[in-house]
């Protein structure tokens, strides 16, 4: 397309006059480069960067992610998210046990085709640009993470309890089964977090995103994700997280005293997360805090199978007054 009928197409697809010439890439190994006003050329089709994607945790600000380009197809007129390649790797600490992370563009494509039909996972194609890196093509969510939906709740432990945490344990074993479907298949996620489960608004679809992370831990290869699991579920029974630091704000100070927390009471991934909620809620029924306390530092045999962490919290659904649709 000539740099006239390029910029004539994004303005009938955007309503912005571009100014000056228009940037093509055909090549996006300099992502950090590519910039609003832009076009990526890629699987025979245009993209028109509008944006980067930003991602903030835990009350920090955001930061963008330089390789994640929000953008128009400038043929059908539909907004996208582009994921760039991005090369990384990173060591973690998992109970004193060292696990290598490593980015892989590949295992991300390999999970959107195998999940192409599943509506708990995002949505996207993947094609290659004119250096061979591999460009995931992907349709946006609208809604909000798990992580918002609880955070921004101003209701009692009480009532969000009785009122809120039935409808959520549900779609959260609804979303735990889909990453059993994904492990029976031998993929992993890789990247679990409450941030990274989002609920889709209009559908209510429980959807989870992101997962390009692969790591090396031989010893118990769905580990790191069955570890993300236990830590969505620790944020969604808690309304939150609970630490030794937040622990007098959430319960009164006397009661909060008398608690007698030991080092077994805490996360083993996040040793500052109290995953004993038990002791702090009465409310919570000894069969969701027995699984809880399977990712406790005092834990003996961690949870290494997907389906048994979900026969588990089937097992929970008439403590809790579940109903699951049919």
């Amino acid at each position: 397309m000539s740099q006239a009928g390029l910029r004539r197409r994004i303005e009938e697809v955007t309503g912005r006059s571009p100014r000056g010439e228009v940037r093509v890439f055909t090549d996006t190994s300099g992502f950090m480069t590519i910039s609003y006003g832009d076009v990526i050329r890629v699987g025979g089709r245009d993209f028109f960067v509008f944006g980067e994607a930003s991602e903030g945790r835990f009350g920090l600000d955001e930061q963008p992610k330089h390789w994640v380009k929000r953008a128009w197809d400038l043929a059908s007129g539909e907004r996208k998210i582009l994921k760039l390649a991005f090369p990384e790797s990173f060591t973690i600490d998992v109970g004193g046990v060292k696990v290598r992370c490593v980015r892989s563009p590949r295992k991300e494509a390999r999970i959107l085709e195998a999940t192409s039909s599943d509506p708990h996972f995002m949505h996207g194609r993947t094609v290659e640009d004119d250096a061979g890196n591999l460009v995931r093509v992907l349709d946006r969510i609208e809604g909000e993470s798990i992580y918002d939906r609880i955070q921004k709740m101003t209701i009692s432990h009480d009532e969000y309890f009785r009122d809120e945490l039935p409808r959520i344990f549900a779609s959260i074993l609804g979303s735990v089964r889909a990453i059993a479907r994904l492990h029976e298949a031998g993929e992993l996620h890789g990247d679990i977090r409450n941030d990274h489960l989002w609920i889709e608004r209009g559908s209510g679809t429980w959807r989870w995103i992101d997962f390009d992370y692969a790591y090396e831990w031989t010893e118990n290869p769905f580990g790191i994700d069955l570890l993300g699991l236990g830590n969505i579920l620790l944020f969604a029974t808690g309304m939150g997280f609970v630490t030794a630091r937040n622990l007098e704000e959430l319960l009164p100070p006397d009661r909060a005293r008398a608690l007698d927390l030991e080092p077994g009471d805490f996360s083993l991934f996040y040793p500052n997360r109290i995953m004993n909620l038990g002791k702090l809620y009465p409310c919570i029924p000894e069969s969701l805090n027995r699984v809880l306390m399977r990712f406790a530092h005092k834990v003996e045999v961690l949870y290494t199978d997907t389906a048994e962490l979900v026969a588990d919290l089937e097992a929970c659904l008439e403590d809790l007054g579940v109903e699951e649709e049919p």
